[in-house]
């Protein structure tokens, strides 16, 4: 069975997260959503809430037993080992991402090489949207309905 990784803050989880999830499940037999727990980041969502999120997002999808969602502190590639993966999933959405990644793969691969790193270039519609950007333009009441789910929507305006 290969498992694989896909770690990020996901606050809020978008329509490009969802993407690279579903699409990285045709790749791999599990994957786990790994919620990066950061205590010096000015989170919108607790990790409970990120997670009960994620898991309501999820629940239509046909291989749900195949996901799960987890919180995790520090390293993700000790992370990734503790929970078996042999993959880290990266969504791509443009060049400045791919710089930053490629050096978290490189220094990845030197601290476990029995993980692999792979990259999910973001599809054209989702490339421009960052989870801080949706933030952003809710806090300034602008309209997020093409960026998350309806039901995010309403969750992120019960927190504005």
């Amino acid at each position: 069975m290969t498992i694989g990784v896909y770690p990020g803050s996901f606050d809020p989880f978008t329509l490009g997260h969802r993407d690279i999830l579903l699409r990285s499940l045709k790749i791999l037999d599990k994957v786990i959503v790994a919620i990066g727990i950061n205590h010096e980041k000015d989170n919108m969502f607790s990790v409970e809430e990120r997670i009960n999120i994620i898991t309501n997002e999820i629940n239509d999808i046909d291989n749900i037993s195949n996901v799960e969602i987890k919180p995790f502190k520090g390293l993700i590639i000790d992370f990734a080992s503790e929970m078996k993966a042999t993959v880290l999933i990266k969504g791509v959405r443009g060049p400045v991402d791919y710089d930053y990644e490629l050096q978290m793969a490189g220094m990845n691969s030197v601290m476990n090489p029995n993980i692999e790193t792979i990259f999910l270039i973001s599809k054209p519609e989702y490339s421009f949207i960052s989870s801080s950007l949706v933030k952003q333009i809710a806090n300034m009441g602008g309209n997020i309905s093409k960026f998350v789910s309806p039901r995010i929507e309403e969750s992120i305006k019960e927190k504005i």
